[in-house]
């Protein structure tokens, strides 16, 4: 199989994952079938616009290769179908995106890498196109877009690019050592969701970090603060 055979493969499977991401959030949001499958769309082929835009391939595959467009069609289609098999569907979504986003990683990076992009350039576009998928796809069914939440998520396609710039550096970005990659995303993104990772955020203003183990005084119940606005509400004092 020639590179270019297995990277075509590994986009349009990244392609199916990302469509079937999109259209299992579009059909918990009860939308009807065209929304299911617009959704699906852009979910698929977001980022993968964006990264052929950039490394100037125009017009972007998502348009010039209908086997993009039809495999995010007829995938969107099947799972609106058959969302009544799929049991826990926000699981399915989450597993389904942390597949993708390792494809779309991989391949992203490595068609900027052939583009002549300097490495740290094609990192970010392999980030970039990897998460411009699932931002649509939030956007679009009403949610705060994964990448601007505290999990970890374009940390670890970041993480992934690198990887997958230092093997072509290396010169040993063969198929191995990219699925290798690709599954280094998936299990860093699955983890950190099974573990609750998160990125740090700024405290709100006026009030220090706090320190592990301290309760939450905006807890309701925990800490002190807590405890006055329950006694305030109860009229204990």
């Amino acid at each position: 199989m020639t590179t270019s055979t297995a990277l075509l493969l590994a986009d349009l499977t990244g392609v199916a994952v990302f469509a079937a991401s999109g259209a299992s959030a579009a059909v918990a949001k009860r939308l009807d079938l065209f929304g299911v499958i617009f959704v699906g769309f852009v979910a698929a082929l977001g980022g993968g616009i964006f990264r052929d835009l950039v490394i100037n391939e125009v017009p972007p595959l998502a348009f010039a290769d209908w086997r993009y467009a039809a495999v995010a069609a007829a995938t969107a289609t099947a799972v609106f179908w058959l969302h009544p098999q799929l049991a826990r569907l926000r699981t399915t979504v989450l597993v389904l995106d942390a597949a993708g986003l390792a494809l779309f990683t991989v391949t992203g990076t490595l068609k900027a890498l052939h583009a002549g992009m300097p490495g740290a350039g094609a990192a970010v576009i392999g980030m970039l196109a990897a998460i411009g998928g699932g931002l649509g796809r939030d956007l679009l069914t009403g949610e705060i877009p994964v990448v601007l939440r505290r999990e970890i998520y374009a940390v670890a396609a970041l993480a992934g690019s690198f990887a997958v710039v230092a093997l072509d550096r290396t010169g040993l970005a063969g198929p191995v050592p990219l699925v290798a990659a690709a599954v280094l995303v998936f299990l860093v993104r699955l983890v950190a969701l099974r573990r609750r990772w998160s990125a740090p955020v700024a405290p709100p203003r006026g009030r220090p970090p706090r320190q592990r183990g301290e309760p939450d005084p905006d807890d309701g119940g925990g800490g002190l603060t807590g405890r006055r606005r329950w006694h305030r509400r109860s009229g204990a004092d």
